[in-house]
């Protein structure tokens, strides 16, 4: 080191520490207030849907069982009743008593098909089926296919 340079005699620069993230600035936890909000309202929300759809998950499994019920007797005729009932209560959980109440035949029929949001895919066959001494014929399959599309998927008004 020469004592004639005065730059030999300077320290190495100092640099300053990194700027952290903790503390947070006012705005990130304005962010995290309002992040926090949305998720609660979100799950509230998702509960409340849950909780109004209750109903559907319990036809669905009814109508299971209903089905095999009725693989176990092959009972049509009492297949068909149940179902009709099954689809009747549940309807009145969704729409006014003074529009599911008096429902019958082709009317009925055409309330299921035209309340379900892509069609349930009801024939006409089940409404003539229920009133009917001998159901034989009818695509139970099908029928059973078309109750489960409308259990589920069936549009709210009440």
């Amino acid at each position: 080191m020469n004592p004639q340079d005065p730059l030999a005699q300077l320290h190495p620069l100092r640099e300053p520490e990194l700027i952290g993230w903790w503390p947070l600035a006012p705005g990130w936890w304005l962010l995290l207030a309002l992040l926090a909000l949305a998720l609660a309202g979100l799950g509230w929300y998702l509960l409340r849907r849950y909780r109004a759809d209750a109903y559907r998950r319990q036809g669905l499994r009814q109508l299971a069982v209903i089905f095999s019920d009725y693989e176990a007797s092959q009972d049509t005729r009492r297949y068909l009743q149940e179902v009709n009932a099954l689809l009747k209560s549940v309807a009145l959980r969704s729409y006014t008593r003074r529009e599911i109440a008096s429902a019958t035949g082709m009317p009925w029929v055409e309330f299921l098909n035209r309340s379900c949001r892509g069609g349930a895919g009801f024939d006409n066959g089940f409404a003539r089926a229920l009133y009917s001494t001998d159901p034989a014929g009818l695509d139970i399959a099908a029928l059973h296919s078309s109750a489960r599309r409308w259990i589920a998927r069936h549009g709210v008004t009440a």
